[in-house]
C-alpha cells in the first residue's frame, strides 16, 4: 500500500516541492525514511511513532518505508514531521488518500501530538498557491501562511485534530491572515540637536533609498540619527513586504504570527563574521544584508569590521542580490537594503581637535579611513561631517522638523519615483536607476551637466561616482516637486559626495 504527501525543501526564498511517499508492505517490522534525509528528518520516525501512540494509533508489525522525492535534494528540518504522518496515516487507510494529496503539509510534532510552529510558512504557502493545493501547518503559522491569499490555509494545534478534520468529524475552518501592529514611533528626528546638514542627508537618503556615510567624532551624533532614519521611512508596500518576510519567515523571524509593514533595521556588531553578514553557515541561511532587504542596514564603527567582511559588501551593494555558493548549497537571496554607515575620523576620534587629537594626527585619520577601500568608498551616494554639538546647545529646545514632518516628503518623493517607474520592473526607486533609463530620467539641464562635467573632471569622478550623483540629484528633484533636475539640484547633490575628505 503506497499514499503520498506533500511538503516543500527550502532554496534560498524558495520552495521546492517534495513528494513524501510512504509504503506499508509485509515484511519484519521496519520503519525507515529515505531520500537524502539529515539528522533532524531521520529523527522523524521516533517523533511520528510517539505522536500516533499517544493517539492510540499503533503502526503495525510490517515494513515501512518512507521516500522523499526527489531523491537527490537535501531534506532538512523538522517540519518534515506532519507530512510523514500524513503519508503513514493514508498509506493506513486510517484518512483519505485523495484529501491528503491535495495538501501541501508542514509541521514539526512533539510526543505527545501537538504541532509544533516551524519556520518558512510563507514560502510553503506560495508553492502550495502555485501547486493549486491546501497548506497545512501549526496553528502558530496560520496567520502568516494566510496572508498570501492565493491558498486555503488550514492550521492545527494537534494531530488528533488534523486527524479529525480528514475523516470528517470536525473539519477545520481555514486561517485568516494576521498583521503585526507596528509599535509607536519614540524616536524622532526632532530629538537631535543641530546637525541640520545630517538631517536633510537622512531625508535623501530615505527618499532614494541611497547609500550614506556619517563620519564624526565620538558623541556626536551618529548613531541617535541613524537610529531615527526608520521613522522617516514609508512603510512597506504590500509586494515588498511579502518579499521581506519571507526572508524573515525562513530566518525564523515572524514570531507574532503575523506580516509586519515596518521596514527592517538592522545593526550587526563590528565582530560579526561574514556568514553573519552576507549569508551562510548550515544551510546557507539569510545574512544581515538579506534581513534588511527593502529596510535599513546600520554598520556602526564601520572601519572596525574585518575587512574580507566589508569587500563582501560590493557586488550585493551593486547588484541587489547575493549568492551563497558553497560546496553543498548555492542559494541566491535578495538583499536592497539602504546601508547606513558610521565611523570615527581616526583612530582616537578626535581628529579635528587640536587639544584632544593624538600625536599622529594626520596619518592617524588617512590610515584608519583608508580601512575602508576606494572601490566600497565609491558606492557612498551621501558623505557627511558630523560635527560635535556644543555643550551650550544641548538646552536649547528642539529645533527642525519632525519625523512625521519628513516622513510626509519622503512618501510623496516615494509616491513620484513609483509613479515615473510603474512601466519598468527592476526599478522602484531613484537608486535603481541604470542605462537609458538614468540617461532619460535623471537627466540635468544644460547648466547642471555643465556643472557636472566640471566636477567630474577636477575630482576624477568615477562612471559610478557620475551617475550616484545623478541618481541623488533626481530624488533631490523628487523633493523639489520638480520634474526636471535643474543645476541646484545636481551642486547639492555633488556637495554631498565631496563633503568628507576621503576618495571620491
Amino acid at each position: 500500500m503506497v499514499a503520498r504527501a506533500y511538503t516543500v525543501a527550502f532554496d534560498g526564498v524558495e520552495a521546492r516541492m517534495v513528494e513524501v511517499q510512504c509504503a506499508v508492505a509485509a515484511g519484519l517490522p521496519y520503519f525507515g525514511i529515505v531520500g537524502l534525509p539529515d539528522k533532524a528528518v531521520s529523527e522523524a520516525k521516533e517523533r511520528v511513532r510517539a505522536a500516533l501512540a499517544s493517539m492510540a494509533i499503533a503502526l503495525p508489525s510490517r515494513r515501512i518505508v518512507v521516500n522523499l522525492s526527489p531523491a537527490d535534494l537535501p531534506k532538512e528540518g523538522s517540519h518534515f514531521d506532519l507530512p510523514i504522518a500524513l503519508a503513514l496515516l493514508a498509506a493506513l487507510e486510517i484518512i483519505p488518500k485523495d484529501m491528503v494529496e491535495e495538501t501541501v503539509a508542514l509541521g514539526e510534532l512533539s510526543l505527545d501530538g501537538k504541532l509544533v510552529a516551524v519556520i518558512g510558512a510563507l514560502p510553503a504557502a506560495m508553492a502550495a498557491a502555485e501547486e493549486n493545493r491546501v497548506l497545512l501547518c501549526p496553528k502558530a503559522c496560520g496567520a502568516e501562511a494566510a496572508w498570501v491569499g492565493a491558498t486555503r490555509v488550514l492550521a492545527a494545534s494537534t494531530l488528533d485534530e488534523v486527524l479529525r478534520h480528514y475523516t470528517g468529524a470536525s473539519p477545520m475552518t481555514p486561517a485568516t491572515a494576521g498583521e503585526v501592529v507596528a509599535p509607536p514611533q519614540s524616536r524622532d528626528l526632532r530629538d537631535v540637536k543641530g546637525q541640520e546638514r545630517a538631517k536633510r542627508a537622512l531625508e535623501i537618503a530615505a527618499a532614494g533609498r541611497h547609500h550614506m556615510l556619517l563620519v564624526g567624532s565620538p558623541g556626536s551624533g551618529k548613531s541617535m540619527l541613524a537610529a531615527r532614519l526608520p521613522s522617516i521611512m514609508p512603510p512597506l508596500s504590500p509586494a515588498e513586504a511579502l518579499e521581506t518576510s519571507m526572508i524573515h519567515s525562513l530566518a525564523g523571524l515572524l514570531s507574532e504570527g503575523g506580516i509586519s509593514r515596518v521596514r527592517p533595521f538592522r545593526e550587526p556588531h563590528h565582530t560579526a563574521s561574514m556568514a553573519a553578514i552576507v549569508g551562510g553557515g548550515k544551510g546557507a541561511k539569510p545574512g544581515e544584508i538579506s534581513l534588511a532587504h527593502n529596510g535599513v542596514l546600520f554598520m556602526d564603527e564601520f572601519p572596525e569590521f574585518p575587512r574580507p567582511v566589508l569587500e563582501t559588501l560590493r557586488q550585493p551593494i551593486e547588484t541587489g542580490d547575493v549568492v551563497i555558493a558553497r560546496a553543498n548549497a548555492h542559494v541566491r537571496y535578495p538583499c536592497k537594503f539602504l546601508l547606513v554607515a558610521a565611523a570615527n575620523p581616526c583612530k582616537c576620534g578626535y581628529l579635528a581637535d587640536p587639544a584632544r587629537a593624538c600625536a599622529k594626527v594626520p596619518i592617524c585619520g588617512e590610515d584608519y579611513l583608508g580601512r575602508i577601500s576606494g572601490p566600497l568608498m565609491d558606492r557612498f551616494d551621501l558623505r557627511i561631517e558630523v560635527p560635535p554639538v556644543a555643550y551650550t546647545d544641548l538646552d536649547l529646545p528642539p529645533s527642525g522638523d519632525t519625523s512625521a514632518m519628513v516622513a510626509a516628503r519622503v512618501a510623496d518623493a516615494r509616491a513620484r519615483q513609483t509613479a515615473r517607474y510603474a512601466g519598468h520592473d527592476r526599478i522602484r526607486v531613484n537608486a535603481d536607476l541604470e542605462g537609458s533609463v538614468l540617461e532619460d530620467m535623471a537627466a540635468p539641464d544644460a547648466e547642471g551637466r555643465d556643472l557636472l562635467a566640471r566636477v567630474a573632471q577636477k575630482f576624477g569622478l568615477s562612471a559610478r561616482g557620475y551617475h550616484r550623483i545623478l541618481r541623488v540629484a533626481r530624488t533631490i528633484a523628487d523633493l523639489d516637486h520638480s520634474d526636471d533636475v535643474r543645476s541646484h539640484h545636481v551642486a547639492e547633490a555633488v556637495s554631498f559626495r565631496i563633503a568628507v575628505g576621503v576618495k571620491s
